[in-house]
């Protein structure tokens, strides 16, 4: 029987127990997840951020992998092999192939010593790569401490501290790679002569300067950095705490600060790595990076420039390795910056 409009009495229906699908029509919170499975939820749905992790992977690869099964080796000069082409070969080795044979190709050509042209971007990859890695490296062992302690001593610390860095953050960092090179070569010359010490003349004199440079300067924009969170993370809860219970200033920057800056360590270091390769392929291009013959991806533009009417290929394949893997680690940086910040949530 229909209810009367003008009725006064309570209707029971209204007060019937919801069912399942009403009850789930009212939720409006989104699942639960920790601060890792969130920010690589986020990461895996961008798909700029993913393609450049994808290359990245295959520059890797092309660097570390292949020149194990490469059949060229450096730094070894093909007799009547100079200055081919991508995929030419030589007049001893069209003979080979014409009698029956088996010639692996010149990928990427020779150059003007009659190298295998691919096999020296490969190496120079990796040592650019592996220069980049290491300074990060360096970078992340000095700053963050750095940053982390002047933050939680604050005071007077604080302030000695960071005018410290104001000041480095003045020195030219290519003036002081020179110096550091005209410097430090006759000392390390001396030590390369000792027992065990032979790889210091491989790598050269103005690869460990540029080493030293970014232990003495390149740190200073990550401690900056990590110095503005932990002046937020050290007002928590849990940090007061841990005062409370005594623990040691020392526990409590390394397992609660620092612990809580790993996801703007990461991304910091992820930016890090382009400007690391970008510093050591500007100073190989002037001359001042590996020790021949040892290639490197700024040394292989330098020398591509002097042929580039004639060659173009031996700058143009360089620059364009260069130029990808700067900008892939660019943009896996953005990424990470976008799915690790919380500000960035939607």
């Amino acid at each position: 029987m229909p209810k009367n409009p003008l009725s006064l009495q309570l209707d029971p229906a209204d007060f019937l127990p919801a069912t399942d699908e009403e009850k789930q029509s009212q939720v409006i919170m989104r699942e639960s997840v920790s601060f890792w499975k969130d920010g690589l939820r986020r990461l895996l749905k961008n798909k700029v951020a993913m393609t450049s992790l994808v290359v990245i992977v295959i520059i890797m690869i092309f660097a570390f992998v292949v020149p194990h099964f490469y059949p060229y080796s450096y730094e070894t000069q093909i007799k009547g092999a100079t200055n081919l082409a991508p995929m030419q070969y030589s007049a001893d080795e069209q003979a080979i192939i014409d009698a029956g044979g088996h010639v692996f190709p010149h990928i990427f050509g020779t150059d003007t010593m009659g190298r295998d042209y691919a096999i020296r971007v490969m190496v120079g990859t990796q040592i650019s790569l592996l220069v980049g890695l290491i300074a990060t490296g360096i970078i992340l062992l000095i700053g963050p401490l750095y940053g982390a302690v002047a933050a939680f001593a604050g005071g007077w610390v604080d302030l000695m501290m960071m005018r410290i860095v104001d000041i480095i953050y003045t020195i030219p960092d290519v003036l002081l790679i020179i110096l550091l090179s005209f410097a430090l070569k006759a000392p390390l010359e001396s030590l390369a002569s000792m027992p065990g010490f032979g790889w210091i003349q491989t790598v050269g004199t103005s690869m460990i300067s540029i080493f030293i440079v970014f232990a003495l300067l390149y740190w200073v924009g990550m401690a900056r950095m990590i110095r503005s969170q932990v002046l937020t993370i050290k007002q928590s809860d849990y940090v007061t705490a841990a005062k409370a219970l005594g623990v040691k200033s020392s526990t409590i920057i390394r397992k609660h600060l620092m612990t809580n800056c790993i996801g703007t360590l990461i991304v910091c270091a992820t930016l890090q790595i382009p400007s690391a390769i970008f510093t050591e392929s500007f100073l190989s291009f002037l001359g001042m990076g590996v020790a021949v013959p040892l290639p490197s991806l700024g040394s292989l533009a330098s020398a591509g420039l002097n042929g580039i009417y004639t060659y173009p290929y031996l700058l143009f394949i360089p620059a364009a390795v260069i130029s990808l893997s700067i900008l892939s680690f660019n943009l896996l940086g953005d990424g990470l910056r976008d799915a690790f910040d919380p500000k960035m949530k939607k």
